[in-house]
């Protein structure tokens, strides 16, 4: 279960919560220009654009959570299970395997625009990157400083929606996410008016009435009603450090903690990391589970026209600064 936001101020960010059980050991992972990609069905492409995310490293691949890349254009692949479907190859189509659609959309698209004439004509294929490691059922968050777009895979093929809301969470479809909204147009940030019965005095005892409603629960439609409100609702300066804690406290409304959503196998589902990304600067903020101190790696640091990758490992343990 995970949840991608967007949030502009000065500068345009874009991250995601990726909420689970376990990690496979991810990585911030920047690819360079002249990394070599290597398409089932596209071919190659030696030169893209160089991209920043988190990503689990096999084989010398990347296999992206989300990304930015140079340009701006950020992406994120969330859960979607039950409702996701792959195919078969198809004729006149551009054939992609789901591992490989954000490095593919990300390495030649620059804005939305670009990437929805790309997913127009785009078959998600049903093959694995190797036999131990499955294909994710998955849906697509695309965004950049101006808009944003959910791309799912169904049954009856690709689907590209409008977000106006710039979050994305898990399970049911993106419409029907949207559609659910509507039972929670009462919410406000502003202290409610009694509009109860005629002539029935009735007081606000409390600060924050006007969000009463607001879903607290840890299931993902409630997540997407819980992180639309935030998000949508927020305000703080235009610097780099507000800009990135608001985005922090934004995503921190979903955070889902050790012990509250317990899995068959006894286990239990956490925020795994929560990322930030300044899409404009290429600088990539995270914290995970372990350590609340945000980390950040910058990408135009390192030599983007190299061939290799760059990789940065989490930092895991809690970093506590003493004041005495």
């Amino acid at each position: 279960m995970c949840t991608a936001a967007t949030y502009r101020t000065k500068d345009f960010y874009f991250g995601r919560t990726l909420d689970n059980a376990f990690s496979y050991g991810d990585e911030v992972v920047i690819t360079p220009r002249k990394y070599p990609f290597h398409f089932a069905e596209a071919g190659d492409r030696s030169v893209h654009y160089a991209l920043i995310g988190m990503a689990y490293v096999d084989e010398d691949y990347p296999l992206y959570y989300d990304a930015v890349n140079e340009k701006g254009l950020g992406m994120a692949g969330l859960n979607f299970v039950g409702n996701a479907v792959y195919g078969k190859r198809k004729a006149g189509k551009d054939n992609i395997a789901q591992f490989e659609l954000i490095p593919w959309i990300l390495g030649q698209c620059a804005t939305v625009e670009e990437a929805r004439a790309l997913v127009e004509n785009l078959n998600l294929l049903d093959v694995s990157f190797k036999d131990t490691l499955p294909a994710a059922q998955l849906h697509w968050m695309i965004a950049d400083r101006e808009k944003s777009i959910v791309v799912e895979s169904v049954r009856e093929g690709i689907r590209i929606y409008e977000n106006p809301v710039g979050v994305l969470t898990n399970n049911p479809s993106f419409d029907q996410q949207m559609f659910h909204l509507n039972q929670y147009m009462h919410l406000s940030a502003r202290p409610p008016v009694n509009t109860f019965a005629e002539g029935l005095k009735l007081e606000t005892y409390s600060l924050g009435l006007g969000g009463i409603g607001l879903p607290g629960d840890l299931s993902s439609q409630s997540r997407f009603v819980r992180a639309a409100f935030v998000r949508m609702n927020s305000v703080s300066g235009e610097s780099e450090a507000e800009s990135v804690s608001q985005f922090f406290h934004i995503l921190g409304a979903v955070d889902q903690q050790r012990g509250c959503c317990e899995l068959d196998d006894g286990q239990y589902e956490t925020t795994i990391y929560t990322s930030c990304c300044n899409t404009d600067k290429g600088i990539y903020y995270y914290t995970v589970y372990g350590n609340h101190q945000i980390t950040a790696v910058d990408m135009h640091k390192e030599a983007l026209e190299g061939t290799g990758l760059v990789r940065y490992p989490t930092i895991r343990e809690e970093q506590i600064r003493w004041q005495n």
